[in-house]
């Protein structure tokens, strides 16, 4: 299925990446996660729905409106930019005209991420490389802060994870490489198109 048959599916509108450069070179462009990916990812990794999902860098809220679609997850999209924050408000105003009973389960935060005040049932973190070292750091110092003060299993779902990011991961905190989800077709011409699952060692 195509993009724009995807959104059409969702009665929201996510195609097309972001035009010119972020004031801050902290953040990086939008560039949604393709649907073929988010396709994989749900064949191979569960979501269920107890499950509360956070996209860190949500754009216009593909990610959210797909998985509570397909896998009926509680979801919230964190978005600084507040152009695309009010698409994803449009976005979900169409989606839940056609989903009764899902307005209740998404969310969208507009705000910088290392501000976001996780929710002590967040226990699915998603990125797609969405800004710099120092912030990806103190999103997850938070997100440790957060499981000190509620304990429960939480996950990090990386696509396309820089290497700065999982060797923060690996080296420097309890969270460990779970499973690694590779993109078909595409994973064999470049190692970065998979998603890589971490657990919280506790």
């Amino acid at each position: 299925m195509k993009e724009q048959e995807y959104d059409a599916l969702l009665y929201i509108e996510t195609v097309g990446d972001q035009k010119g450069f972020n004031s801050s070179a902290h953040y990086h462009r939008y560039e949604p996660t393709p649907y073929a990916a988010l396709e994989d990812l749900v064949q191979q990794y569960e979501l269920k729905s107890t499950d509360r999902l956070v996209d860190f860098g949500c754009g216009k809220g593909r990610v959210s409106f797909y998985i509570h679609h397909i896998q009926k997850a509680t979801v919230t999209g964190v978005e600084m930019n507040e152009g695309f924050y009010q698409e994803a408000m449009e976005n979900k105003e169409r989606y839940v005209e056609q989903h009764t009973k899902s307005k209740d389960d998404i969310h969208f935060h507009c705000g910088l991420a290392q501000e976001y005040p996780i929710h002590p049932e967040d226990n699915r973190f998603y990125f797609f490389n969405p800004f710099s070292m120092p912030i990806f750091m103190k999103v997850i110092h938070n997100i440790l802060l957060s499981v000190e003060a509620s304990s429960r299993e939480v996950e990090l779902i990386l696509y396309y994870a820089s290497e700065e990011y999982t060797y923060f991961l690996e080296y420097q905190t309890a969270f460990e490489l779970k499973e690694e989800v590779r993109l078909k077709d595409l994973y064999e011409k470049n190692p970065y198109e998979k998603f890589l699952i971490y657990n919280l060692n506790t």
